[in-house]
């Protein structure tokens, strides 16, 4: 169909425009540029987003609970509703380079916040690593973090298999409030 086959509409077909159609659709998504654009700092001390976090509000940060040497936040960037990170404080970049004490609450902190994912959102298992340098698939491979992603019998639906698109049922603010209240004091 072109332009004047669609009247007043404005269509245009993919199949008209220049290159070669993948198996991909598109989902537009203008808010990531800011993570984009920071691509070249993200890594460094002063521009790396985990140094950032604790420096800001607790709802700013989408942090859920401030520990000693650690904390755990919401990932901006969720594979699923949830998602959250444990991180030390200090920038380090690997497990081993973490101090006991790091070691130690990092791991406290993952077995409460399975605990309080399990609350809030009835998840039936998770998925929790570490992906450590940028071989390895981390994202900001310079400090050290861990995933601990809540998983559900049925959120592998049709969307990321056929669309390749992740449906996301909650607002990054909503999860937050909701995990930061259960946390236990």
């Amino acid at each position: 169909m072109t332009v004047e086959d669609a009247g007043d509409a404005r269509l245009e077909q993919a199949s008209e425009f220049a290159g070669v159609p993948d198996g991909f659709q598109r989902l537009w998504t203008p808010h990531r540029m800011v993570y984009i654009n920071a691509g070249a700092d993200v890594n460094r001390g002063d521009g790396c987003p985990f140094c950032a976090a604790p420096q800001k509000s607790d709802a700013d940060g989408l942090i859920v609970y401030r520990g000693v040497t650690s904390y755990a936040l919401l990932n901006l960037f969720p594979y699923n509703s949830g998602h959250l990170l444990v991180c030390p404080y200090r920038h380090v970049a690997t497990y081993d380079q973490a101090t006991e004490e790091e070691v130690a609450e990092i791991g406290a902190i993952t077995q409460t916040a399975m605990r309080v994912l399990r609350q809030v959102s009835n998840c039936d298992g998770f998925n929790i690593g570490m992906n450590q340098g940028a071989v390895a698939g981390a994202g900001v491979d310079e400090h050290l973090h861990q995933h601990i992603v809540p998983r559900w019998a049925s959120d592998a639906n049709f969307f990321p298999i056929i669309a390749r698109t992740k449906a996301l049922p909650q607002l990054l603010g909503e999860v937050r409030e909701a995990v930061a209240s259960a946390w236990p004091a």
